[in-house]
């Protein structure tokens, strides 16, 4: 494990990343979901893409880099594109998990890979929109503090910042940033997501017109049983 330490924007970070295969020339950066960090990613592919240096990052407020600010996606995607530029990396390729998707879609890579995006709208449950009604109810009493019932276990322990970066990115629409998306893209999902749905993958694989899309049976990390077939899928797709 390495550290990188990076001041942009007037904020200053501490940046948790390891590589694998040191010595190859060709980059390929694996970006992690929300609530999740880089061990995951190596998980599942260290021992594949076996031509190019794997990057492996934890983004600000997961795994072992802090965050003491409010973010939103596109603060994300300037931290990691600044991080690769002092890495001088030569990324051909990058994947992003869930919400590390719609991040790896804004750095616009020559190959881009979705394994189960964040981005795209989905109708939220009743109980979901009732939580939210009083949630708005009650910070409009004034009774902020109170809210924190309503939130779910996901984000129950985070801090006030990460919490308020949480709202800044959980319902984004990245519909026209994957329409403009030019570049190619290999998107693969769980085909018992319930995280992010496989009609979900089906719309973004509509959006973007020079992408593939496979899904696999699984949950929203299906790919951590396949890892091995998606790499050789992008393997022999990368041109």
């Amino acid at each position: 494990m390495a550290i990188k330490h990076l001041v942009i924007e007037g904020k200053s970070f501490e940046l948790s990343y390891e590589l694998v295969n040191p010595t190859k020339t060709k980059d390929i950066l694996f970006l992690h979901g929300w609530g999740s960090n880089k061990d995951i990613m190596k998980m599942a592919f260290s021992n594949y893409f076996k031509d190019f240096r794997h990057i492996y990052l934890d983004m600000p407020g997961f795994g072992k880099t802090q965050n003491l600010y409010v973010l939103n996606t596109n603060d994300y995607s300037k931290i990691v594109k600044e991080f690769l530029k002092s890495l001088n990396s030569n990324c051909v390729a990058i994947a992003g998990h869930s919400f590390g998707g719609k991040v790896a879609t804004l750095l616009n890579p020559e190959n881009l890979i979705l394994l189960s995006s964040a981005g795209i709208l989905e109708e939220k449950s009743l109980k979901v929109k009732i939580k939210i009604f009083f949630a708005k109810l009650l910070n409009n009493l004034g009774l902020k503090n109170f809210t924190k019932v309503f939130r779910s276990k996901d984000v129950d322990k985070m801090s006030e910042n990460m919490y308020a970066t949480f709202k800044n990115v959980v319902d984004e629409d990245f519909s026209s940033n994957f329409e403009a998306f030019s570049n190619k893209a290999f998107i693969f999902w769980g085909e018992e997501d319930s995280a992010t749905s496989l009609e979900s993958g089906e719309k973004i694989a509509s959006l973007i017109k020079n992408s593939s899309f496979t899904s696999y049976i699984g949950d929203h990390y299906f790919f951590l049983k396949n890892a091995e077939n998606i790499s050789k899928r992008v393997e022999d797709g990368i041109s």
